[in-house]
């Protein structure tokens, strides 16, 4: 059984994968991927949006003979990405409340 999530969700695993290190969208679907179910035409989207909304900026890097473009976090999308944070451990501490408690009755 897998779990629906919503736009936000991704919108914050992609943040928080590229804080860690400046990734093309190819690999950072593949990284996606083993979470959530998602395809390339799903993510490029998704890093297309993110990118106009200056939460991440790209560059490019010679490759085989050609461009790779590298996505990196800007300032304004790690204040994104930690608000974001603190609004997952809220929701996710409500949802177990309301586990725990149907759990015990």
């Amino acid at each position: 059984m897998g779990f629906q999530y919503g736009g936000t969700l991704l919108d914050m695993c992609v943040l928080a994968l590229v804080e860690q290190q400046d990734t093309y969208g190819y690999k950072l679907t593949h990284e996606v991927k083993e979470t959530l179910s998602v395809s390339e035409s799903t993510l490029y989207p998704v890093l297309r949006r993110l990118t106009k909304e200056k939460y991440l900026s790209t560059y490019d890097k010679p490759y085989d003979g050609r461009n790779r473009r590298y996505y990196t976090i800007t300032a304004q999308g790690r204040k994104k990405l930690e608000s974001d944070r603190l609004e997952w451990k809220r929701y996710v501490e409500k949802v177990e409340g309301i586990l725990e408690r149907s759990h015990h009755d």
